[in-house]
C-alpha cells in the first residue's frame, strides 16, 4: 500500500509509539498524591513543557484534550460568550459544527479568507469572535493568520485558529501568531490519536470548562489524563518541529508556507505535474500550501470513484476530509472557492512524513490506469 491519506492521520513515528509504551508502564493518576502518582504527573508536565516550547507556549498556556475536534469545541465555548461568530468559508466541521450559526467569511479562489471583508465585518461594532484555519485539512492553503489577528486586535475580538493540519508541517509560533486559542491534535504530527491540546493567551486563560469533574488541566478541562497518548503526543510534537526550519518572525502566510519540507514539496510537486499531464485540475495551486498536500479535480470523474480506484491499485488518498464517518460528498471547502462541479471531482493527496522517495513515480502511474479505466466506463463506446 503506498499511504497518501496523511492529513487523515499520520503514522506513528516509533519515537511516539516507545513513549506511549513507557507511559503505560506508569501505575499511578496525576491527581494521586502518592510516589506513583507523582511520576506520572511528572510525566504529564514533562509533556506539557514539551508541547509548549514546540508552539511558542507557556506551560500555563497548554490544556491537554481529546484531539482537535475537542481543541476547537473547547476553543469556541470558551471565547464566543456575547461575541458574534465570523468563521472562515473552507472551515473544518469541527469548526462549523461548534459554531453553528455564524457569519462566513468568504475566501478567494484560492481558498484564502478576504482580509478586507473581515475587516469590514470587525468594523460593524460589537464584539466578535473570529475562527480561521492556519491551513486548510483539504488543499493545505494557509491563511494569513497573523495579518487576521492584527485586525481582531484593532478592533477588539477574539481569535481562535485551527492549526491541527499545520503543526509540525510548518512552523508554528503561538506568540507570533497573535490568536487567542490554538487547536492541535496529536495523530496528525505522527503521534497516537486520542490526545490534543488547545493553547490558551494569558489574557483568555481563566476559561469554563466545556468538560466539567475532576478539577484537571487547572479547572479547564475534567477528566483523567490520557497519559500515554499525551507521551506519544509530545514525543511526535518534538521530532515533527524538530525537522522544520526556526520559526519565521514573519508575519506572511508565504513565509510560513515556505517553511515545510521541501522534500514532501518536490514529492508533491511531481505528483501534481504527472495528474495534471492527465487532464486533472489543481485546486488552490497559486498560494502558499503545506509542503505534503495537494487536491486534484479530474473533470467528469466522481471523487469516490478515484478514491476507489486508487485503493483497487494500491494506492490510499481520501476525498476531502476523514472526518464525516465514511461519506463521500461534494466538498465544501471546493465549494467555497467557486469551484462549482470539481467540488466533488476532487481527491486529496497528503504525503506522510515518512513518504518513499518513489511515491510520485508510484501514484503517476496508478493515476494514469485509474483514469483512463473511469473515462473509458463514461465512453458511449464502453461496453
Amino acid at each position: 500500500m503506498l499511504y497518501l491519506d496523511a492529513n487523515a492521520t499520520e503514522p506513528l513515528r516509533p519515537t511516539a509509539r516507545a513513549a506511549v509504551l513507557a507511559a503505560l508502564e506508569l501505575a499511578g493518576n496525576p491527581s494521586s498524591v502518592h510516589a506513583a502518582g507523582r511520576a506520572a504527573r511528572r510525566l504529564l508536565e514533562d509533556a506539557r513543557d514539551t508541547v509548549a516550547a514546540c508552539f511558542g507556549a507557556r506551560p500555563a498556556d497548554v490544556v491537554f484534550t481529546s484531539g482537535g475536534t475537542e481543541a476547537d469545541a473547547l476553543g469556541v465555548h470558551a471565547l464566543h460568550a456575547g461575541r458574534r461568530l465570523i468563521v472562515g468559508a473552507t472551515e473544518h466541521e469541527a469548526i462549523r459544527a461548534a459554531a453553528g450559526d455564524a457569519v462566513v467569511l468568504p475566501v478567494d479562489r484560492d481558498g484564502v479568507v478576504l482580509l478586507g471583508t473581515l475587516e469590514a465585518l470587525l468594523a460593524e461594532g460589537g464584539p466578535a469572535l473570529v475562527c480561521l484555519m492556519l491551513a486548510n485539512n483539504e488543499t493545505g492553503t494557509v491563511q494569513p493568520v497573523a495579518e487576521a489577528a492584527s485586525l481582531c486586535r484593532r478592533y477588539g475580538a477574539f481569535l481562535h485558529v485551527d492549526a491541527v493540519q499545520a503543526a509540525g508541517r510548518i512552523s508554528v509560533d503561538f506568540a507570533v501568531l497573535g490568536a487567542h486559542s490554538v487547536a492541535l491534535s496529536s495523530h496528525k504530527m505522527g503521534g497516537p490519536p486520542g490526545a490534543g491540546a488547545l493553547l490558551l493567551a494569558p489574557e483568555v486563560s481563566a476559561i469554563a470548562p466545556l468538560i466539567a469533574g475532576g478539577g484537571q488541566e487547572r479547572g479547564r478541562r475534567g477528566g483523567t489524563p490520557a497519559l500515554p497518548a499525551i507521551a506519544g503526543f509530545a514525543a511526535a510534537a518534538r521530532e515533527a518541529v524538530g525537522t522544520l526550519p526556526p520559526v519565521s518572525r514573519s508575519p506572511s502566510p508565504v513565509a510560513l508556507g515556505e517553511s515545510g519540507n521541501a522534500s514532501l514539496a518536490a514529492l508533491r510537486d511531481a505528483i501534481e505535474r504527472a495528474a495534471v499531464g492527465l487532464g486533472a485540475v489543481v485546486c488552490g495551486g497559486r498560494t502558499a500550501r503545506l509542503a505534503n498536500t495537494t487536491s486534484m479535480a479530474l473533470p467528469g470523474i466522481r471523487a469516490d470513484a478515484q478514491v476507489i480506484a486508487l485503493d483497487l491499485q494500491g494506492v490510499a488518498v481520501s476525498a476531502g476530509a476523514a472526518c464525516s464517518s465514511g461519506k463521500v460528498a461534494a466538498s465544501h471547502v471546493l465549494a467555497a472557492m467557486g469551484l462549482g462541479a470539481l467540488a466533488g471531482q476532487a481527491i486529496r493527496v497528503s504525503l506522510p512524513w515518512n513518504a518513499p522517495p518513489d511515491a510520485a513515480e508510484r501514484f503517476a502511474a496508478a493515476y494514469a490506469c485509474m483514469a483512463e479505466r473511469l473515462r473509458g466506463a463514461l465512453s458511449p463506446h464502453a461496453a
